[in-house]
Formats: C-alpha cells, sequence, structure tokens
C-alpha cells in the first residue's frame, strides 16, 4: 500500500517540478509510509527523490522501526552524543544531484530545526512548499480511510449522549468538558483531535473559546465542539443547545434558525463538480439572508482526516472542483459580541452523485438538564 501511495506521490512532484520531497513525522509520514514518529528535539526526516532510492535521518534509538518500513529506505543514523550534523551531510549526499535541485517541503510543519540542518551542509536546495502536493492525494479517501472516519465518529456520538445528562444549569464549562473527555475515552477515542470546546452563555460569541469556570444559566446556548480519533483518522462535531429552565434570547432562536438552514443548505450544495467555494455561498447566503452576515466571521468548513484541518476548504476562493471521497466539515455559525453564538458543524463526503452526512445528532434547538 505504501509503496503505491508513494509512487503516485512521486508523480505529483514531477508534476511540480520538483526533484525531492522532504517529510518530518506527523500526517504525511503516517500516511505515505506508515511510520509513526514524534516530532521533537532529535530531527527526523524522510527524503524522496523522484529518482533513486529514499532516504531517511532518522536518531539511532528509532533505527528499528524506520528499517522495519517496506519502502527501503537509506538510513542515516546519529546519537545524542553525536548530534545531527554529520547524518544531515550524509543523507543529503546520498540524494545526488537532488540534494541541489527544487526540494518540497511541508510549509505548514517542517521547523527551523530540519532547514538548518540541511543549511549546515555543503548543499544548497531551492526550497518550494509543497503542501498542495501532498493535499492533491490526502484529500481523497478510500474506503479504509472513510471506515476509519465513521468509527471516529460513532465514538464522539457515544460519547456526546453519555455526556448529555451532565448538562445541566449549575455546572461549569469546564466540568462538562471534563465528562466528555472521559466519555470519549470510555468509548475507545484515540488521541484527541483537539481540546472540546464548551462554550456558554456570552463565552459562545468566541468560536475558539476555552471552557472555564462559568456556571450554566437556564436559557444560556452553550455550543460544544468536539472529536474523537480511530485508526488515525479524526472527526469534528459542533453542536449547540439550551439549558433548560428559561427561553433562550429571542435575537439568539432567530440567529439558531439561520444557523441550521445554512448548515442545511450547506449540505445540500455538496455534490461531485461544485467547488468550496459553491458550498460557503449556498451557506453563507441564509445568514446574509437573515441580517447576521457581519457575525459569521470564519470559512464554512474544512478538510477533515488525519488532521483535523487539512484540504479541501469550504470558503470563498476556493475552487477546486469536489471529487467523490474528499471529506470536510459544514460548519456555519454566528457570533454575537456580549450575547452568544451558536455554530452546528457535520462530517460531509462527496459521493458519486451528492453528498453523505457522516454524523447523524440532531440539529434543531434541544432543550437539556
Amino acid at each position: 500500500m505504501y509503496q503505491t501511495r508513494i509512487e503516485t506521490l512521486l508523480q505529483h512532484a514531477v508534476a511540480a517540478n520538483l526533484d525531492c520531497l522532504a517529510i518530518v513525522p506527523g500526517p504525511n509520514l503516517l500516511y505515505f509510509t506508515g511510520l509513526d514518529f514524534h516530532l521533537m528535539e532529535r530531527p527526523t526526516i524522510a527524503f524522496f527523490p523522484t529518482q533513486g532510492a529514499p532516504v531517511m535521518l532518522v536518531p539511532a534509538l528509532e533505527e528499528a522501526k524506520a528499517a522495519s518500513s517496506e519502502l527501503g529506505f537509506q538510513l542515516f543514523t546519529y546519537t545524542d552524543e553525536t548530534g545531527p550534523a554529520g547524518a544531515f551531510a550524509r543523507a543529503m549526499g546520498a540524494l545526488g544531484a537532488a540534494a541541489n535541485g527544487r526540494l518540497g517541503v511541508e510549509g505548514r510543519r517542517i521547523r527551523f530545526l530540519e532547514l538548518d540542518g540541511m543549511a549546515q551542509t555543503v548543499y544548497t536546495p531551492d526550497l518550494v512548499n509543497a503542501d498542495p502536493v501532498f493535499a492533491e492525494q490526502r484529500m481523497r479517501k478510500d474506503e479504509n480511510d472513510l471506515a476509519a472516519v465513521r468509527k471516529a465518529i460513532k465514538i464522539a456520538e457515544d460519547a456526546w449522549h453519555a455526556t448529555l445528562p451532565s448538562i445541566k444549569a449549575g455546572v461549569a464549562e469546564q466540568d462538562i468538558a471534563a465528562e466528555l473527555i472521559l466519555q470519549l475515552l470510555r468509548h475507545g477515542s484515540g488521541i484527541f483531535p483537539f481540546q472540546p470546546i464548551v462554550a456558554a452563555g456570552k463565552n459562545g460569541a468566541n468560536p475558539h473559546a476555552n471552557a472555564g469556570a462559568y456556571l450554566l444559566q437556564p436559557g444560556d446556548l452553550v455550543t460544544i465542539d468536539w472529536g474523537a480519533s480511530a485508526d488515525h483518522y479524526f472527526s469534528d462535531i459542533t453542536r449547540t443547545i439550551a439549558i433548560a429552565g428559561a427561553d433562550v434570547p429571542p435575537r439568539l432562536e432567530r440567529a439558531y434558525d439561520a444557523v441550521l438552514s445554512a448548515n442545511r443548505q450547506g449540505r445540500a450544495a455538496a455534490r461531485p463538480g461544485v467547488t468550496g467555494q459553491d458550498v460557503d455561498r449556498a451557506a453563507r447566503a441564509m445568514i446574509d439572508n437573515a441580517g447576521l452576515g457581519e457575525f459569521f466571521i470564519h470559512r464554512t468548513g474544512h478538510g477533515l482526516g488525519m488532521e483535523t484541518h487539512e484540504e479541501p476548504d469550504m470558503k470563498e476562493g476556493s475552487l477546486t472542483p469536489l471529487e467523490p471521497g474528499m471529506l470536510f466539515t459544514v460548519e456555519p455559525g454566528v457570533y454575537i459580541p456580549d450575547l452568544g453564538g451558536i455554530r452546528i458543524e457535520d462530517d460531509v463526503v462527496i459521493t458519486e452523485d451528492g453528498a453523505e452526512s457522516l454524523t447523524s445528532l440532531p440539529r434543531t434547538l434541544q432543550y437539556v438538564g
């Protein structure tokens, strides 16, 4: 499997006029090689020249793991005592002409540590941001990828159902977040894609609020954004609920209805051949029509997979035609300062003739507690 993925990746690299790709520990290395290393103070970097065998620089303590790969890396190791400088020089030398060619790197992930290690050698590659090259392949999920995402969604939804009884007036945001984390673990989640967001009352006006000591009040809207992982793939879900005992302020009720319509229209617009911009415009129109456009302050959605945020984006200017297997969120929101906020987020995959929402939780406003 990984040999086939690398062969396809190198075809994309050639099309982008690159001589070599460099990948550091993280989602790309895991996806293309199956190797799971920590990104830490000891640099690890895999080089894939378009001509010749792959090369890996790796700490000596990780040599056995790297050697287990089916890809047949030339390995160049170092110890804590020697440091990586010599290994960088030897690894770059093994690349031949590619060491002075166009080197595609992970623009959003590679660090000064790795770049400086290469710069201290006699080689002078021309560094190019290769994020679009990696994304070209990874944003099309196969059935195995989608099976993992479905599993991650089930874990997240089961954890949600188990957490709901604890959400009531008088409970702190941070206690709800703690309960949700506990339930995610109990239901089988691996590492979390992110720490759950729990934002109640006025705090809901902050899309990425940290769960704090605020005690939920009757009539509050509470936005909860969470996800789980399964087999290295993530889910990402948001629901906004109301706390029983008092009515939600009328302005927020109207805003909720607008966001609900935007979520529905965004999902309905998704199908093969349309663009992320089309999906964003379909969702955004519902909020604009409600006179709340100034309070929708982020894109309608983002790609999802081995990272919480990856390609394709659902935003203005995103012109990539959607294709079967592309997975992304639809998550319109309204955030009114000093009043509150609403977001409704689903995970959607493009099918041969439309789109499927993989998330199944109710979207209409629920009063709990």
